[in-house]
This record gives C-alpha cells, structure tokens and sequence, in this order.
C-alpha cells in the first residue's frame, strides 16, 4: 500500500530560528508572568466549583512545567510550577496537609 508523502510546503518550517526563537520563549517563562504570554491553547479545567465559574485553569509547558491561573482573570498572573514541585503539591493534598484550608 502506498501512503503519499505530503509535500514539503505544506509543512512549517523547521529552521534553527524557530528552535532558538521556541528556546528563549521557555527560558523566560517565570512565575507570576502574564498567563496571556503562555498562548491561549492547551489551559484545561481539571477543578472546577459551583461558584459562578470561578476555575483554575492549568496548562503543561513544553518543558514539563506547570502553569496555573485563574480561569475568571486570563491575562491575570500565571503560576508556574516544575515537575517537582507538582508532584509534592498533589500528594501533599492527597494527604490531607492542606485540609486546614477548607
């Protein structure tokens, strides 16, 4: 069976530009940066509430990071988190550290 090969102009460019362009967006990603700089796709709401819509919106960076915000304020701050600090934060939850919280 013979599967054509799409021509190449239709693909996007890979050009070092592009890779170094990509590489220096990841290396500004910072905490309490402008969420609104992080694009507008990949926010999800993995938690949501009965309070009119007030979510937090997360978003996994190319580079593993986490970014967190405030679904009712998307140009608002963005928090972001490594990896690491994920994990600890989730299980900490799970273990009921924060339940004074509630």
């Amino acid at each position: 069976m013979h599967h054509p090969v799409p021509p190449l102009h239709d693909q996007p460019p890979f050009t070092h530009e592009s890779l170094a362009a990509t590489h220096e967006r990841l290396s500004t990603v910072r905490n309490g940066m402008p969420s609104r700089d992080l694009g507008p796709v990949g926010w999800t709401k993995p938690w949501s509430d009965d309070a009119g819509g007030a979510c937090v919106e997360a978003k996994k960076l190319a580079d593993g990071r986490v970014a967190l915000r405030q679904s009712t304020d998307p140009d608002g701050p963005a928090l972001v988190f490594t990896p690491r600090e994920m994990t600890v934060f989730l299980a900490g939850v799970k273990a009921g550290v924060a339940d004074f919280l509630l």
